[in-house]
């Protein structure tokens, strides 16, 4: 390997020690290998950012679940000061009171109130003026949490699933694809990519800048395959699909795009491990010329072929 050419740096925050076998600083998906332990659970809690980024199912299984808790609770603390405190019930048995003081409650909680059931006294009209306001602002909160998340940009920038060392003019270079699956317009995308790898007889570890053939591009409809030329100034050069196993090599990928749909920047990450690198294969062309425009399909973004390496 080159030894008096090669940009180093340990910029990145992710530390220069590692463990071997598999670890990966960063993950396909883009979030990071870390587990933080022994923190505080007041220090822990971050209950807006768990609320945007949690999956929809989730969300909305959070939502329910907190709207039927609610009226389960009131329905038994007003058949704890009686169900006669509440006019129009009419049901005999405990199970048929506790169902109508329910449905009174998500009628109270949502102010919506048909009227045939209406509280009478103080006591109950206290306890649904409180459920009421408790209403009006849990629904806030979940209204302003919905739109949070449907405005919240994400660049959903699609990888392949491997990279390739394949031939590149008269060398060899390091590639993968990434391609906009959305109908939305990303601009001004540009892409940084670092290599990191295990020092010679050591568990620490380099970080390296690679050069690439570019790293910006105005406009991004097409598929866009990512290349390194692995030059002489390189700290791929001359470094063998072995060694980078055994040293435990890793690809971090940070894009960077302009969201028209959002008229914001939107980011997005990923990573290669060494052994996600097909070596003397390359990616095969997906972009057609029709009559009607230009057809890129997408499910083949890792489809590949065998090729000699320079």
């Amino acid at each position: 390997m080159a030894k008096n050419i090669k940009t180093e740096y340990n910029d990145l925050g992710l530390g220069t020690k590692t463990s071997s076998g598999s670890f990966r600083s960063l993950n396909k998906d883009g979030t990071f290998n870390v587990k933080k332990t022994n923190v505080p659970f007041l220090e822990r809690i971050n209950f807006f950012h768990s609320l945007i980024t949690m999956p929809w199912l989730h969300f909305f299984g959070l939502i329910v679940s907190g709207y039927l808790i609610a009226n389960i609770l009131f329905a038994f603390i007003y058949l704890i000061i009686g169900v006669e405190h509440l006019t129009g019930i009419n049901a005999l048995s405990v199970s048929g009171k506790f169902i109508e003081a329910f449905f009174f409650s998500a009628q109270t909680i949502t102010t919506l109130g048909y009227g045939r059931v209406a509280p009478v006294g103080i006591l109950a009209n206290c306890i649904a003026a409180i459920e009421s306001l408790l209403g009006l602002l849990a629904f806030a909160l979940a209204t302003g949490l919905l739109y949070g998340r449907f405005s919240k940009p994400s660049g959903r920038i699609k990888y392949s699933s491997c990279a390739v060392l394949a031939p590149y003019q008269d060398i060899n270079a390091f590639m993968f694809r990434v391609v906009n699956p959305q109908n939305n317009q990303l601009l001004e995308v540009e892409v940084n990519v670092s290599f990191s790898m295990k020092k010679e007889n050591s568990e620490l570890r380099d970080f390296y800048s690679l050069e690439l053939e570019r790293n910006k591009i105005v406009f991004f409809p097409y598929m866009w395959t990512i290349v390194h030329p692995i030059n002489e100034a390189s700290p791929l050069f001359k470094l063998k699909e072995a060694e980078m196993l055994a040293r435990n090599a890793e690809f971090i990928v940070m894009m960077k795009a302009f969201d028209e749909s959002f008229s914001q920047t939107v980011y997005s990450r990923s990573s290669y491990k060494a052994s996600e690198i097909k070596w003397g294969e390359k990616f095969v062309y997906l972009v057609k010329w029709e009559e009607e425009g230009v057809s890129v399909d997408v499910g083949k973004i890792d489809e590949t072929e065998k090729v000699k390496l320079n």
